[in-house]
Formats: C-alpha cells, sequence, structure tokens
C-alpha cells in the first residue's frame, strides 16, 4: 500500500451548511427511517455517517452488489486524523481495520464491502460476503487503542428484540408446518375417499360382467 492517504473532504460550504450535523442528528442508515440508535464519544471528531446496509437490487454476491453496501465514516472536525489501526465491526465481529489511512478535515472515507482499489474518499474490505444485516445491525467504530468512538444501531439490534423476532419467525415455521400437514393429511384422506370410489367403481363393473356372462350361459 502506498504513503498515507489523505482524503480529500467533502465541500466545507456544505459541511458548514449542517450536512454532518444532519449526519449526527439522524440515524446511522441509508433508510433514515429504519434507524434506532447511534452514541457518539464526543472527545472524537470522527463518527458513523450513513449505512448502507441492504445494496440495491438482488443479492447475487457480485462485486458490484457488494460494493454497493457501504459505511461512512466523517471527520467533522478541522484537522486531520489517522485512522490507522482503527477499526469498524458489525455485530458477529466481522471486522475491517483501516490500513495507513487518514481522514481530511470535515470529510467523508466511504467502507465498502467488497473488492477494489483505496482511492480518495473510498476504502473496500476486500469481502467476497455480505457484511450488513438487511434486517438488522449494529455497527462500531474503535480507535487504535480498542477504544470504542461512534456505534450506530437500526432495526432489531437488543437482545429482547432478537429473541422476540426469533420467537416470531419460529412461530411461522410452526403454525407453516401445522397448515403443510393439514393441507397433507386433506390430500391423503381424499386420495383414500377416491381409491375407495374406484374400488367399488370396478367391484360393480366385475359383478355386471358376471351376471352379463350368466345370462349368456343360460338357454
Amino acid at each position: 500500500m502506498s504513503a498515507s492517504r489523505t482524503v480529500r473532504g467533502i465541500a466545507a460550504a456544505a459541511l458548514a451548511s449542517g450536512a454532518v450535523v444532519a449526519s449526527m442528528a439522524t440515524p446511522a442508515s441509508a433508510d433514515d427511517g429504519h434507524g434506532r440508535g447511534h452514541h457518539w464519544d464526543t472527545r472524537s471528531t470522527v463518527v458513523l455517517g450513513h449505512i448502507q446496509y441492504d445494496s440495491p437490487g438482488r443479492d447475487d454476491y457480485s462485486n458490484r452488489s457488494l460494493n454497493a453496501e457501504w459505511v461512512d465514516v466523517t471527520n467533522i472536525g478541522r484537522r486531520s486524523v489517522d485512522l490507522d489501526g482503527w477499526t469498524l465491526t458489525n455485530r458477529d465481529g466481522k471486522r475491517y481495520t483501516f490500513d495507513d489511512v487518514r481522514i481530511s478535515g470535515r470529510s467523508t472515507i466511504r467502507v465498502h464491502t467488497g473488492y477494489g482499489r483505496d482511492r480518495d474518499g473510498h476504502v473496500y474490505q476486500d469481502r467476497s460476503t455480505y457484511v450488513w444485516g438487511n434486517w438488522s445491525d449494529k455497527a462500531t467504530l474503535r480507535d487504535d487503542d480498542g477504544r470504542t468512538v461512534d456505534t450506530a444501531r437500526y432495526g432489531l439490534y437488543n437482545d429482547d428484540d432478537r429473541r422476540r423476532d426469533g420467537r416470531r419467525y419460529d412461530d411461522r415455521r410452526h403454525d407453516d408446518r401445522r397448515h403443510d400437514g393439514r393441507r397433507h393429511g386433506d390430500r391423503r384422506h381424499d386420495d383414500r375417499r377416491h381409491d375407495d370410489r374406484r374400488d367399488n367403481d370396478r367391484r360393480d363393473n366385475d359383478r355386471r360382467d358376471n351376471d352379463r356372462r350368466h345370462d349368456g350361459r343360460r338357454p
């Protein structure tokens, strides 16, 4: 990797007008309606911005789709910050480590999931699978000493929510199995009735054939 990369910032005028303040005030998610939690260490000027947690289109694991999943890391201060050794992790512990990256004041780095060549404003985790859950997840940004700098949550993210969601899912599966069992039982019952009717029809035909043969033998 080349010497320390300095990320060119987004325009200071846009930041001054409240773009960064808005990103801090709103939940960190690409769809603001789904965000539910954002905790920021006020000692740091580096915060998490938007999270594109569900890449547009079908999840086909192509590099293009993977790179459409990303997290913004923003420096709202005026001075640059060395991110070397900082980490970004999801709820399941998938970790990305910033390597030889410096973020300029009032600028943003977008951390993509897939493969790519790091450049100004964009870095890549070089993964072949998705990182951020489509329904819920938690992003944690830590400095090189392991201290939590910022966290952002969306969807059903706490243990109680996950347990409730798991029960709802299990209940749905149980209901589906019961429903499928009833449908399967009904089909078997209908099949048996249909077989019985066919057997009765066969017996009636045999009796008629025997009667005709018997009548033919009589003078």
